[in-house]
């Protein structure tokens, strides 16, 4: 089976509020919840590749050094192995827009359950809970 290496991140703003983007009509898993991230390409590191995607997805930018590794998710889909670090990060510059066409939302880490995800990510819940 594949393993596809995707990098995610919980940004967490002033509040303690966690970003969440809405998959967009027309992706696979359209209209479930995840983290900010992207596939990891060639060459890429895991931080470099959520660097890019922030930039692509959200019109943000962050630092290596703001992107603090916390957890990490595997999981077997039908076609291929996922395998997502997720990294926490409070600090960068912009204010995220969603340029994808998914929907954002600021979530605080005890209603997260309350959000459909992939299955990949739903793991990652309870330690941002605990964690935060």
């Amino acid at each position: 089976m594949k393993v596809v290496l995707v990098s995610a991140v919980a940004l967490i703003d002033a509040e303690g509020r966690i970003l969440l983007a809405q998959r967009p009509e027309g992706k696979s898993m359209a209209g479930l919840w995840e983290f900010p991230g992207g596939k990891v390409e060639p060459g890429e590191t895991p931080e470099a590749a959520l660097i890019r995607e922030l930039s692509e997805e959200l019109g943000i930018g962050t630092w290596s050094s703001c992107l603090a590794p916390l957890t990490f998710a595997s999981h077997s889909y039908d076609d291929f192995h996922l395998l997502m670090p997720l990294f926490a990060c409070r600090k960068w510059e912009g204010i995220p827009q969603p340029k994808e066409g998914q929907t954002l939302k600021w979530v605080r880490a005890n209603a997260l359950a309350e959000y459909p995800m992939p299955p990949a990510d739903v793991p990652i819940v309870p330690i941002l809970r605990d964690w935060l």
